[in-house]
């Protein structure tokens, strides 16, 4: 590997964690890119010559904070904060270590309860783990203006707050909690199918998501962080199957579940226990619980609908969404029928937090083609490929459209 070449691999899997440990040596979200982005430019002009440091995430570090300070002192800007910075000279050498836990620090800094709820988790996502500002309001169901809004205000009030990057106090745990979870399971979901391009599945993501909802479960062991946990581990069994050897999805009902890892489908399925037994879980554990009755089913003929169907009520009663109103009208339509299904679809195509969400309109599309509705079944999924954005979903949507079109040119 060239060096521009593992600089490149280093940016794309290390640099929110660095962006993350500048920001609480610095105190300063926006110095903090500034100083990462001329770190990486200089170890790019640097390292061809001297060759790559043995720690170079703790290189790029301490090279950041370094020009940091010296653009400080140069500008004369930032005052409080240039005396509460050490002295360059004095400054101590930054340990891999010492980076690990950043990131959570980062999460609770944009979780404060000084922000407002609806600007916490997109500021968080963007911030923490560098998704784009589409990827979020995608996920958000909002415009990429309206969410780009939200993250600069965001950030300002931070700035104007000074809020403390770092981890609260374990009394101060559970005001957050909620916050935190919301993050890491969106950021997992982002990894798991991609709002765009041309892959499915980001593991940097995922890998992240689970890591630190591993930390959250040490320092808080909730429910509904077990919940989280197990729901991730879950999902994450399956991923060797999820995809055919040329980047294809291969939908639930199709996949070799020989390929499906055990070992993590045990740690979930014993999380969940443990949540549930608990008697104090919400709305991670009750989809965690249905994603374990699909993962324990010997084949897909087996799935146990009725108690899925029995699942997803208890799973509106927390959040009566329409996307989870949705989802159970899938498990409905195994269950009974396709007929069962569009009957419950049809009112949420009226809905106005659903008018871009693609997996409706396949939904609509998938049940329309089963009861032989062919004309308005490829409108359906035409609708849903204009607004999917991710590769594999568009060659899945195209595939579908091919099927019920081919009939129709045969006559």
């Amino acid at each position: 590997m060239t060096v521009k070449a593992h600089i490149e691999h280093l940016y794309a899997t290390e640099s929110r964690r660095i962006y993350a440990t500048l920001c609480r040596l610095l105190g300063d979200m926006d110095l903090a890119e500034e100083a990462m982005q001329e770190a990486f430019h200089i170890a790019l002009l640097q390292w061809q010559q001297d060759g790559i440091p043995e720690k170079p995430r703790a290189w790029l570090v301490s090279t950041a904070r370094n020009k940091a300070v010296d653009h400080l002192r140069r500008e004369q800007r930032r005052h409080e904060l240039l005396q509460q910075t050490p002295e360059t000279e004095n400054l101590t050498p930054v340990l891999d270590d010492s980076i690990e836990d950043d990131q959570l620090r980062l999460i609770f800094t944009c979780c404060h309860p000084a922000l407002e709820h609806k600007v916490q988790i997109p500021l968080t996502l963007r911030e923490v783990c560098g998704l784009t500002t589409e990827a979020i309001a995608s996920a958000f169901l909002v415009s990429a203006t309206t969410m780009a809004q939200r993250i600069v205000r965001g950030k300002a009030k931070i700035r104007k707050a000074q809020v403390p990057f770092d981890i609260p106090e374990a009394r101060e745990l559970p005001q957050r909690l909620d916050a935190v979870l919301t993050v890491i399971y969106l950021v997992f979901n982002e990894g798991y199918n991609r709002s765009s391009g041309d892959t499915v599945v980001a593991v940097d993501l995922i890998d992240e998501a689970i890591r630190l909802a591993k930390l959250i479960l040490g320092l808080l062991p909730d429910p509904e962080v077990k919940g989280l946990l197990g729901l991730m581990l879950l999902h994450e069994s399956r991923r060797a199957a999820r995809l055919d050897a040329s980047g294809d999805i291969v939908l639930l009902e199709q996949q070799d579940r020989s390929r499906w890892n055990r070992v993590l489908i045990q740690q979930g399925c014993d999380l969940v226990d443990e949540a549930l037994a608990s008697n104090d879980y919400g709305f991670y554990t009750v989809q965690a619980a249905i994603s374990a009755k699909h993962a324990q089913a010997q084949n897909w003929q087996l799935t146990p609908w009725p108690s899925i169907i029995a699942l997803y009520d208890v799973l509106l009663g927390i959040d009566p969404s329409p996307v989870i109103q949705l989802n159970r009208a899938v498990a409905i339509a195994m269950h009974q029928g396709p007929g069962a299904g569009l009957a419950l679809v049809k009112p949420l195509l009226t809905e106005p937090s659903l008018k871009d969400y693609h997996l409706l309109y396949a939904t609509y599309g998938e049940f329309l083609g089963q009861l032989g509705r062919t004309a308005p079944a490829i409108a359906a999924f035409e609708t849903a490929l204009s607004l999917t954005h991710q590769a594999p979903e568009q060659r899945l949507l195209r595939r579908k459209i091919a099927a019920l079109q081919a009939p129709i040119s045969k006559q």
